[in-house]
């Protein structure tokens, strides 16, 4: 299916999944279970999506911050 097994891993790694989930990867790819291998993929991007929310909250909250301590120091 897919080409070259050092291209996934190396494209796993760069997802930043774990060794067991490239290691599941790579099993199901093997046996030809794409709806598994899917089913993988498309968790670790869901589990990647909720860390980045979760990052942009805790950014917005500083920029917040950062807005009223500006405010305050012109006597806004």
């Amino acid at each position: 299916m897919l080409n070259d097994k050092n291209n996934i891993i190396s494209n796993l790694k760069d997802a930043d999944c774990t060794q067991d989930t490239i290691e599941q990867v790579l099993t199901m790819e093997e046996s030809g279970n794409i709806k598994g291998l899917l089913k993988i993929l498309y968790k670790h991007k869901k589990n990647l999506l909720d860390s980045l929310h979760k990052k942009n909250k805790q950014i917005d909250c500083l920029d917040y911050l950062i807005f009223k301590i500006e405010q305050e120091s012109k006597g806004i």
